[in-house]
């Protein structure tokens, strides 16, 4: 972290850098680039390529990381700055009702320092999330780059449960859903598609990035709280209007679905990505939904765990099922299948995790390996989450190439803002990090950071979250009251 000390605090004002001596690995999963420069000028790519081809001007400031490896600025297709499962608990949403940026906050600064320059909200109180990233986007605040859906349409944010919604004034209910959902809620699936298409333009209207429905609920059949796992929340003739809607305001729509019908209604109804794609449950995908989504250029995100032993060896050996004959029966799980299926097949994988940071009460609920999914635990700790995803594909079958392309050229190219950042290339915006060692040959290397940069800019990454909350000592080892 010495480079670091040295020039953080340059200006990025039309200022011209050049970074020489790295290997330059830009993300489009070409041959890496010995003895590179990249060299930027203001916020974005001026040059990169080889020393020899790349005239670097006099009044350039040169920074020497030889031996080092540069890769574009890496990405979370799916995080919730907001955490949940934090927000499912009362007094979470009492302590932060009026605090819900610092919140996000904390968590983009987080994301930042470990190197994800870029993060996609799919899931959380709208208001408050797009407050803090104008903020950011206007320099007012640090923080990666934020994109921000809002709650997954369709679903009821936060009181879910006879339990939940027993615990709270129906004022407080109405204003804490009303943060989460704009006018996305659950009534939605009452309407027609035409009314249905009215209220999606009324929605993207209000200044979300991307838009994320519910395709079929997240629970099991007996005590559903959000809706069961295996049944369809809208009609196709909805989701069409949906999906017509959103494009025609030049905005991309995505899903959560977790059946293989599902998915394969999803494709067809020209959705352009879907999270966690392979986790259909009992159900196999089928391989003509698989084409589809090759031919439409589909993009899958991953939100995969660590596989045990018994599933590697079954990875090693391809020893799957192979068919869907079992579809359907207790105990039966096709993810594991579905993602090396998907992988194999090309299908374009997302970095995507869930993540974001936790309120330490709630974590002490849960334990270091967290709940179902191990949501509530390192597996979704953003800066430690993506890491173990990067370890969970590789564990599936992707290179280490692969998984750096999901994590940036991907994420970019599915969210349609691939001409902006996610390579580096010539007039894009300079997000990079530097690490220590060679990422292609161990993808964990990603970890060894000596420097990160975004819009050309290095960043003090010592210094974040400027102003812990939920990271905080007083948050993680309160006195006999917590304040904080």
């Amino acid at each position: 972290m010495a480079i670091l000390s040295a020039i953080c605090a340059l200006p990025a004002a039309a200022q011209m850098r050049a970074f020489t001596g790295a290997t330059v690995i830009d993300g489009n999963g070409g041959k890496p680039i010995a003895n590179g420069v990249v060299l930027i000028e203001g916020r974005t790519i001026k040059a990169v390529g080889p020393a020899a081809r790349v005239p670097i001007p006099k009044e350039a400031e040169r920074i020497d990381v030889s031996g080092r490896y540069i890769v574009p600025g890496l990405m979370d297709a799916n995080v919730h700055l907001v955490p949940w499962p934090s927000w499912t608990y009362i007094e979470f949403l009492a302590r932060y009702e009026n605090n819900f940026q610092g919140i996000a906050a904390e968590a983009a600064q987080i994301a930042l320092k470990h190197g994800f320059t870029t993060v996609f909200d799919s899931m959380g109180p709208a208001i408050p999330e797009m407050a803090v990233r104008d903020r950011i986007n206007r320099g007012e605040m640090e923080g990666a780059r934020m994109f921000v859906a809002g709650d997954i349409v369709g679903f009821r944010a936060v009181f879910t449960t006879p339990e939940s919604i027993a615990s709270a004034s129906k004022a407080f209910q109405a204003r804490i859903n009303a943060q989460f959902e704009l006018n996305g809620g659950p009534d939605i699936a009452w309407m027609t598609p035409s009314q249905v298409h009215d209220e999606m333009v009324k929605y993207v209207a209000k200044g979300v990035d991307f838009v994320k429905y519910g395709a079929t609920g997240d629970d099991p059949p007996v005590n559903s709280a959000v809706g069961q796992e295996a049944v369809l929340r809208f009609t196709p003739a909805q989701q069409r209007a949906m999906v017509e809607s959103v494009h025609a305001a030049g905005k991309i729509i995505q899903t959560h679905q977790t059946s293989a019908e599902a998915l394969r209604i999803v494709v067809e109804s020209g959705v352009d990505m879907a999270q966690h794609c392979a986790h259909t449950g009992r159900s196999r995908i089928a391989e003509e939904t698989i084409q589809l989504m090759i031919q439409r250029k589909f993009y899958c995100g991953t939100q995969w765990s660590l596989l045990n032993d018994q599933q590697l060896q079954q990875v090693r050996e391809n020893r799957f099922p192979g068919s869907d004959q079992d579809n359907g029966k207790d105990g039966i799980d096709y993810g594991v299948e579905n993602a090396v299926r998907l992988i194999k097949a090309g299908v374009p994988e997302l970095l995507s995790t869930d993540a974001g940071t936790i309120d330490p009460d709630v974590a002490k609920d849960f334990g270091p390996d967290g709940g179902p999914g191990g949501l509530g635990g390192h597996a979704s700790l953003i800066g430690e989450a993506e890491f173990l995803d990067m370890q969970a594909m590789q564990q599936r079958g992707m290179t280490p190439m692969t998984i750096l392309q999901a994590a940036t050229r991907n994420i970019a190219a599915a969210y349609h803002k691939l001409d902006a950042f996610g390579t580096l290339e010539p007039g894009k915006l300079a997000d990079l990090i530097v690490v220590d060692a060679d990422p292609l040959a161990d993808i964990q290397n990603l970890k060894k950071l000596s420097l990160v940069v975004k819009e050309g800019r290095t960043i003090d990454t010592a210094s974040l979250p400027l102003e812990p909350i939920l990271t905080s000592e007083e948050a993680r080892n309160p006195g006999a009251v917590r304040v904080k």
